[in-house]
């Protein structure tokens, strides 16, 4: 079995964006298929590339239609359109930097993506007064900004009994560590320097 970490325990804000520089995704599948996202370049802000989403949803089954998603880190917000254009019902996308949240709604106004909701708040600050239950979590922060950890955990209580989470990092060892011991890895892969996974929570009792 294999997990994520280790991870430092400090928070690390998302690097401020440079204005001089628009990188691109495509949208894969589903209603907006090739259609193109832009969004600000920023050293640390890294959408999940091509291949590893292609892989992501082939393990989620390719449709999402009637899952509740959060992208929870959303920067680009090429995971939550990508899940929106494959079905989802909402997808709630948490951003605290300007430049990227400016480039989320611009994209979900270009998008006429009614589905998406843009968040302009911290995640783990919004998940604490937040009642909603999710189906399928993508959780794809900074590298090395110790918000894996703290996110893990809070996640827990709003994931559906049959939610998944989505998890990318920069570091990947089999040692199962102490902040995935109520997980558990039900498929992992590496693609370069990113190593992903999907996890659902243990069963108890």
């Amino acid at each position: 079995m294999q997990c994520f970490g280790p991870v430092p325990l400090t928070h690390a804000k998302l690097p401020i964006m440079k204005t001089n520089t628009t990188n691109k995704v495509r949208i894969g599948a589903g209603e907006w298929r090739s259609r193109i996202v832009q969004f600000p370049d920023a050293d640390g802000l890294r959408p999940t590339p091509d291949r590893v989403r292609a892989t992501v949803f082939n393990w989620l089954g390719q449709s999402l239609v009637g899952k509740v998603c959060l992208d929870a880190f959303a920067g680009s917000g090429a995971l939550g359109f990508e899940a929106a254009s494959r079905g989802a019902d909402h997808v709630f996308m948490c951003e605290t930097n300007a430049l990227a949240l400016k480039a989320l709604r611009e994209n979900t106004t270009l998008l006429q993506a009614s589905r998406c909701q843009v968040v302009a708040k911290d995640v783990l600050v919004w998940l604490k007064n937040s009642p909603t239950v999710f189906d399928v979590v993508f959780c794809d922060p900074p590298f090395n900004a110790g918000l894996i950890e703290p996110f893990l955990t809070a996640i827990a209580k709003h994931l559906a009994p049959t939610g998944v989470v989505y998890l990318e990092s920069g570091i990947l060892y089999k040692n199962l560590p102490i902040i995935c011991e109520n997980y558990e890895v039900l498929k992992s892969s590496k693609a370069g320097a990113v190593h992903f996974g999907l996890l659902r929570l243990k069963a108890t009792g």
